[in-house]
């Protein structure tokens, strides 16, 4: 996906605070590889695209890297109208997978599927029976593909924000936020520095101290208002590597020493959005308070 020409003033935009919006990634489906994207349309739900797929169980409860690591080397582009999956380092002789971008409701009440998510009952769309079968033979188990559509009703963070604050098949909120800095402090302290896409964050910022995100509580990105409303508590997909979908203990075993509280072991924001709109790389980021 490219920026668009009418994108250029924006990137060169400057914020008085020094720091602007650095990276914007979408991960179409859930737990696959994500895309980054120098703009992005944000919806009710979080950016574009983002998460509006995942993977089921043939009892439709949620698939991640968490079980399955080998989710990380399932390749997706969006080109045109189309949701392409590719897989050549899983399997070499399977052929690219093409899925409409735009998925029309299901014809049978059957492919109407009531999926779980950490939790959450939500209504979705099965995509269908090769896309089925294709993702069962490259991840070596059974296993379906799902659409949400616009009318399911999956409330962020199981309606602590209203019934109106939607998210998609996100764990829990619609965009995760770091900062360049906090990557940097972590990067230090380890043998072998990591890139960012350990994290699969939708939104990376530059400019700012390490951890200076841990104090925002409202923040301004290019025209539009977020809410900094929760740290992000980190799980074992952080240690995969999504270049071969390898696990081991970093950065997990890196962070405890450091950033462990409350029992859990934090890196990065959660946030929510008050309006739709688009967001480009180069944006100016403020802190309101």
């Amino acid at each position: 996906m490219k920026t668009p020409e009418s994108a250029g003033d924006r990137i060169a935009d400057v914020s008085p605070s020094g720091i602007s919006l650095s990276g914007i990634y979408i991960y179409p489906i859930k737990s696959a590889a994500g895309i980054a994207v120098n703009l992005a349309a944000m919806t009710p739900r979080g950016l574009q695209y983002d998460r509006r797929w995942m993977m089921v169980s043939p009892e439709g409860k949620f698939m991640t890297q968490r079980q399955f690591p080998q989710m990380a080397l399932l390749q997706v582009q969006i080109h045109q109208n189309s949701l392409i999956l590719s897989a050549p380092d899983l399997n070499a002789s399977v052929d690219n997978l093409r899925l409409p971008l735009h998925p029309s409701p299901p014809k049978h009440n059957s492919d109407a599927w009531t999926v779980e998510v950490w939790g959450d009952r939500c209504m979705a769309w099965s995509m269908g029976e090769e896309a089925a079968l294709w993702l069962s033979k490259v991840l070596n188990v059974p296993c379906y593909l799902v659409y949400m559509p616009d009318e399911s009703d999956r409330p962020t963070d199981h309606g602590a924000f209203g019934a109106e604050q939607q998210v998609s098949f996100a764990d829990a909120y619609p965009y995760l936020l770091i900062s360049e800095a906090s990557l940097g402090d972590l990067n230090q302290r380890l043998d072998a520095p990591l890139p960012m896409n350990r994290f699969r964050p939708n939104l990376v910022v530059c400019g700012c101290e390490a951890f200076a995100e841990d104090s925002w509580q409202e923040i301004r990105i290019g025209e539009y208002l977020f809410q900094v409303v929760k740290a992000c508590s980190r799980c074992t997909v952080t240690t995969v590597d999504q270049a071969t979908g390898h696990r081991s203990t970093e950065p997990l075993k890196t962070l405890a020493s450091y950033r462990h509280w409350d029992g859990k072991i934090w890196f990065g924001q959660n946030l929510i959005h008050q309006a739709v709109g688009t967001l480009a790389v180069g944006d100016p980021v403020l802190r309101l308070s």
